[in-house]
């Protein structure tokens, strides 16, 4: 399905690649013309998509020729698109995974083979989201120590860990105080540490293996511990299912993987070759655009069927080409280009669009900045944020270790087919729909926050910034604190030593796996000043919950062996593990007295983060303000204690002999981390590291887990359930039915995310979700995350609306509650739905504009599903959340242009009837009659035939099932 399908009417134009006969491929270049030569690249990979893919059913010849003519035909028809392959991370694969394990015992029980249920197309699914912060600043250092003194204390032994010796200090070299292997190791004095295999820390001195620190091997404990039921679950599918690759904990997070690891550029199929493309169960999948990789987040439901063989279909979108020229400052890191991209696309209103970047200042950007800056891409609401594969590209895969004949052919194939980006070519850009010019050199360093990752503040403007939060009113960045508190001061005992906590003190900074951990140099950076910070004698005040995880174990390869991990860890960022952790709310919670003191003064503390998420509430619910920052800078403000301080005139603190510390007297320059980054991040590391991650790690490798056709469901099991999803599964599509008296379950304003609907974070104990883990007889100790439970449906049905900011108009302030109309009981949202689905009673959500936003989560549509929403009626919705609940089969309904639940003058209470037609067409209009009899037109939000024939069927997984039969 995937390449050259028999009957394909363009196989006529498959050629030999030049010196590579052996080679073919669809020099599609040929069918073109002047058209093609116009197109933007990005385009370009649809259009050889839809070739290739050509079968005259699920991609049609009028598909191809759609895209040829897409000056045109942008935002007016509809195209299919099949990606070569597909990526997840667990929070979001175990649910497909469980899907599938669902999909087989249906197929089974409605006569159909279920070993038929596969992926048809590639698929990685990535263990990284699990990973929580139990333990952070272990008092045990096994990396040398800056400060000096031998001295070393004896560290605790970790069962059930096999436990070695610990090795005496390096005595090779003057200067290393660490337990390096090239010590004498005969003389142990029976201390023990436990060793980890797949992600070496290095002696910066002699480059020999040290063991991990231990709050690395007490994290990745306490991750297999917990999660071993789904760690089974996920084995088991590694067994069972053909065509899918289970990537282990501990190895790294998804997109990190996926450039570093699974990531082709160019696929080679038995000699055919073909542009490397992906769609994941994650927003931010679109960080392989940097490397050249078309490929984008999707839904999980859709994600789903395209593992099943069907095609992503869009419409054919436009396409903003971004103009970068100019050379950005020396302070600015690619957190800071990013931010400013952010600011500048937002502004473009690229919502629903590719962007495709070119221009003079693209060459002077390397992949890792291309990366990040395409990660980011979901925050300015485009599609994809896409970088042609060029010459910068070539170098970075080349010192990443890529075979060199298969660069060969991977250069003479893109040319080929005109999919490679020459700035020394003579050749004109593409035509863009529009173009957006940005100066680099106008950018400076940013911070974002303090609860939307769009609202950038200048560096220098961060501490009148955050005072005007502290007057404005409760808002998107207000606090509204009434003048006479702002400068209250809260005494705090802590360790035995009394400290001051104010507005604006910051008690989390956490460098992690996200946006910034696939760019060497932002991350040295930040090793660099710690190790000029320490030096000076500056340090991080203990209650400050600091954190550094990694991306991969590469991160922490090369901050090893440039020597900077140690002054990380005597700052307090120590390695925790390999995962998202904060970044999805597994921060582990804040010293008790920390918290009381917060809570007892109403302190803005904070949290700066170098990451991609600050909702409020989203990091830790006595956490109000969170800004996400570049590594150094979390470094920087975490030293200084507090985000209300100007850099510029004010010092971070005092050093050896009382000497005032700047920003300015620590930062690294550019030439200094050009030479390490030259000196540590190698080809050998890049190598090593894919090696280590072939061979898993001890824990997976010993995992045992069932090799059954059908996963043994546990009845007792509070992570892995058979969901329902396929209990109503239907050969043949039913009209659509008549949504009669429903209820509004809940009545929402603008901007409600995903995080708002969808489970994620801790459970909290009051929780729907936490009385039934109860009733289950678990203590609040074993709980979890919802991620973690993304499994279970029961879990998940109760975490849905959950969030502790939700603003339910009903109710008036932030809570997970709604009203039951018809007793009129204010109920836990899970609660008032189980009362209406026993009473027989739809319900429907009122929303403003923008719902939606956020990461692609499919139990922001499961959810609402299962809590027996039919529709949802708002102003606008953000795309990706939209299709989902198509996939899912609820109806998206938007008000019509100008008008909104104030206009039309409903309060939400009344019951709503929604009468739909025998036969639907996109973007027609649909009546609502109110029990007030007030009636009102909507627009049904099905922009094309497959939409509706996805809802018809109840959605895309009942779709798909029905091949099966």
């Amino acid at each position: 399905f995937f390449f050259s399908p028999p009957g394909s009417p363009y196989q006529p134009v498959i050629e030999a690649l030049g010196n590579y006969p052996q080679k073919k491929f669809y020099n599609v270049s040929k069918l073109g013309g002047a058209k093609y030569d116009t197109l933007p690249y990005s385009i370009r990979v649809l259009f050889e998509s839809s070739i290739r893919n050509c079968d005259g059913f699920l991609v049609k010849e009028t598909d191809a020729m759609n895209i040829l003519d897409w000056k045109t035909k942008q935002n007016n028809v509809e195209v299919p698109f099949c990606p070569a392959r597909v990526v997840l991370q667990d929070f979001t694969g175990i649910p497909a995974m469980v899907d599938f394990a669902a999909m087989r015992e249906a197929v089974r029980n409605a006569g159909g083979d279920p070993m038929k249920v596969n992926p048809a197309c590639p698929t990685d699914l990535t263990v990284d989201h699990s990973l929580q912060i139990d333990f952070s600043k272990c008092a045990i250092q096994n990396a040398p120590n800056p400060g000096g003194g031998d001295s070393q204390k004896p560290m605790a032994k970790l069962s059930p860990l096999k436990a070695q010796p610990r090795k005496l200090p390096c005595r090779g070299q003057t200067g290393c105080k660490g337990p390096c292997s090239a010590g004498d190791s005969s003389r142990n004095s029976g201390q023990f540490s436990a060793q980890i295999e797949n992600t070496p820390i290095l002696c910066p001195f002699h480059l020999q293996p040290v063991p991990e620190p231990e709050t690395v091997l007490k994290n990745q404990e306490m991750e297999f511990g917990r999660n071993r039921e789904r760690l089974q679950f996920f084995k088991w599918s590694s067994k069972v299912f053909k065509n899918i690759s289970i990537i282990p904990p501990e190895t790294g997070m998804a997109h990190q993987v996926n450039l570093e690891y699974v990531s082709r550029v160019v696929f080679e199929v038995k000699d055919f070759l073909y542009p490397d493309s992906v769609v994941g169960t994650d927003s931010h999948t679109t960080m392989v655009n940097g490397l050249g990789i078309l490929g984008w987040g999707v839904g999980g439901i859709e994600t789903e069927a395209v593992m099943l063989g069907m095609p992503v279909t869009l419409t054919l979108p436009e396409v903003v080409g971004c103009e970068l020229t100019g050379t950005a400052s020396p302070l600015a890191t690619s957190i800071d280009i990013v931010l400013s991209i952010t600011k500048h696309l937002r502004q473009a209103d690229v919502a629903g669009k590719f962007v495709e970047f070119f221009g003079s200042g693209v060459s002077q950007l390397s992949v890792a900045d291309r990366t990040t800056i395409a990660n980011m891409c979901p925050e300015y609401g485009a599609i994809l944020s896409f970088f042609p594969v060029d010459n910068v590209t070539l170098k970075h895969l080349k010192h990443t270790g890529f075979d060199k004949a298969k660069l060969e052919v991977m250069e003479a194939y893109l040319k080929a087919v005109k999919l490679f980006r020459n700035d020394e070519s003579s050749s004109r850009e593409p035509e863009y729909s529009q173009v957006v010019q940005i100066s680099l050199s106008s950018i400076i360093p940013y911070v974002s926050g303090p609860k939307r990752s769009q609202d950038r503040v200048a560096v220098n403007n961060m501490k009148s910034d955050f005072q005007a939060c502290l007057n404005e009113k409760s808002g998107v960045k207000g606090f509204q604190i009434a003048v006479e508190k702002q400068n209250d001061i809260v005494p705090v005992q802590y360790e035995g030593n009394e400290y001051k906590l104010s507005h604006g003190c910051i008690v989390i900074a956490a460098v992690i796996s996200c946006t910034n951990n696939c760019n060497p140099s932002v991350m040295l950076a930040a090793g660099l000043l710690a190790k000029k910070a320490v030096e000076a004698g500056l340090v991080v005040k203990p209650y400050i919950r600091t954190s550094l995880s990694p991306g991969s174990g590469m991160v922490t390869h090369y901050l090893s062996s440039s020597g900077v991990l140690p002054y990380l860890s005597k700052l307090g960022f120590e390695v925790v593990g390999y995962g998202c952790s904060t970044c999805v709310g597994n921060t582990a919670p804040l010293p008790e007295a920390i918290r009381n003191a917060i809570k007892q003064g109403d302190i803005i503390a904070c949290g700066v983060l170098s990451g991609t998420k600050n909702f409020e509430g989203r990091i830790c619910d006595c956490v109000r303000a969170n800004y996400l920052a570049s590594p150094p800078l979390v470094v920087a403000y975490a030293i200084a204690g507090t985000v209300r301080i100007d850099f510029e005139t004010e010092p971070l603190g005092t050093g050896f002999n009382g000497k005032s510390i700047y920003l300015r007297d620590i930062w690294p320059t550019r030439r200094e981390l050009h030479t390490v980054e030259e000196e540590c991040v190698i080809s050998s590391m890049f190598k090593e590291l894919k090696e280590k991650m072939e061979k898993g790690n001890k824990r997976w490798n010993l995992l045992e887990a069932p090799e059954s056709t059908l996963f043994p469901w546990d009845l007792k099991s509070t992570y892995i359930r058979c969901p329902s999803f396929f209990d109503k599964l239907a050969k043949e599509p039913v009209s659509p039915q008549l949504i009669e008296n429903a209820h509004v379950l809940l009545y929402l304003g603008d901007s409600v995310t995903t995080d708002h609907i969808s489970p994620a974070g801790s459970i909290a104990r009051s929780s729907a979700a936490a009385k039934y883990l109860t009733n289950k007889g678990l203590t609040p100790r074993e709980f979890n995350s919802y991620g973690a439970r993304r499994g279970n449906d029961a879990v998940m049905t109760r975490g849905t609306f959950a969030n502790i900011k939700l603003l339910n108009k009903f109710i008036g302030k932030p809570a997970p509650k709604t009203i039951h109309f018809p007793s009129g009981q204010t109920l836990d949202v899970f609660e008032a739905a189980e009362l209406y689905q026993k009473e027989g009673i739809p319900v429907i959500i009122l929303a403003g504009r923008k719902y939606g936003l956020g990461s692609s989560r499919d139990w922001a549509a499961k959810g609402p599903f299962l809590l027996g929403v039919k529709a949802v009626l708002a102003e606008s919705y953000e795309k990706v959340h939209k299709s989902q609940l198509i996939g899912i089969g609820i109806a998206p309904l938007q008000f019509l242009p100008g008008e909104n639940p104030s206009i039309l003058g409903l309060t939400g209470r009344e019951q709503f009837s929604i009468l739909f037609p025998p036969e639907l067409s996109p973007g027609m209009t649909l009546d609502i009659k109110t029990s007030t009899g007030k009636v009102f037109s909507v627009i049904a939000l099905f922009e094309n035939d497959m939409e509706i024939t996805l809802y018809k069927y109840g959605g895309s997984l009942n779709f798909v099932a029905r091949r099966f039969l």
